[in-house]
């Protein structure tokens, strides 16, 4: 998916864990078929993972969640993949990578939950971890989600003009238009997962039980966590989502959809030709966005 990722086979997280972990490196060895971006996954056992940067975006995520999971876990209304063990780079292999707890359950659908239920569910979970204190938790920096959006705007543009003849860009400009002219947050910053899509999300038996890939965790904004909204919630369930969660104003409103928009613009020339769950993902979230707008 990257011009630059880092190739990672079996034979190099043997390697490894054999030199760092060699406690664990005789257990089995599976590695999985994820849509992520910027990680590879295996299972290590029955009981947990194994997780590698592909890419430079994704270096440091190991280390920023073995120090801020902690202060989350426990707290919150799911489980969290806390890190058990940081690894150094090795054998060629450039990053730092972790060991986690394997997560049970399944990626959200139709099948396996009711999307009110996961409504509810998902918006109890950011209620508990908005609750959470944020004495030295990370801000946002530069573009990232959870900051003011005009600092993804030049960005935003470049990648929706890539678009000009497959999507109406000036009305889905005009989506993100309208969450950047929007009144900015006002409250104290809040921890905000920043990535709260239905691929992040671990349902059990027809509930919100889990939730990974915490790599845009900061304190901010807590606009973000609307995007799920239009990136999977139909309307109905995208109401009832903002009703649950009791605190969103209009304003909050548009920078979400804004986000989630944004999000969409990006992924799609970028991943066009390697990754077919997020462009169909993304093109649902278009969609949802403008006809909403």
């Amino acid at each position: 998916m990257h011009a630059d990722e880092v190739d990672i086979d079996d034979h190099l997280v043997r390697r490894l864990l054999a030199d760092q972990r060699p406690d664990l490196a005789h257990q089995p060895l599976i590695r999985q078929d994820t849509w992520g971006t910027d990680h590879v996954i295996y299972r290590l056992g029955d009981s947990l993972s194994v997780r590698l940067p592909k890419i430079g975006w994704a270096a440091g995520q190991g280390d920023m969640e073995a120090k801020c999971l902690p202060l989350l876990e426990g707290r919150l209304t799911a489980a969290v993949p806390t890190p058990l063990f940081v690894g150094e780079a090795g054998h060629g292999y450039p990053y730092r990578w972790c060991v986690s707890p394997w997560m049970p359950g399944e990626t959200p659908t139709a099948d396996n939950i009711d999307s009110h239920i996961l409504a509810a569910d998902l918006a109890l979970f950011v209620q508990s971890l908005e609750a959470v204190g944020t004495a030295a938790a990370p801000p946002p920096e530069g573009s990232q989600r959870g900051g003011p959006l005009a600092n993804a705007d030049e960005t935003t543009h470049v990648y929706a003009e890539k678009l000009r003849g497959e999507v109406d860009v000036d009305a889905a400009l005009a989506v993100w238009d309208a969450g950047v002219a929007a009144k900015p947050w006002a409250g104290p910053p809040v921890w905000v997962h920043a990535d709260l899509m239905e691929g992040n999300l671990l349902v059990t038996d027809g509930r919100l039980t889990g939730v990974i890939d915490w790599g845009g965790l900061k304190v901010g904004d807590p606009a973000v966590e609307l995007m799920i909204g239009w990136t999977y919630f139909d309307a109905a369930a995208r109401q009832s989502y903002r009703d649950r969660l009791g605190f969103v104003d209009d304003d909050m409103w548009l920078r979400g959809r804004a986000w989630a928009a944004s999000a969409a613009l990006h992924a799609l020339p970028y991943y066009g030709d390697t990754n077919p769950d997020i462009v169909a993902r993304s093109w649902r979230t278009l969609r949802a966005a403008l006809t909403e707008a």
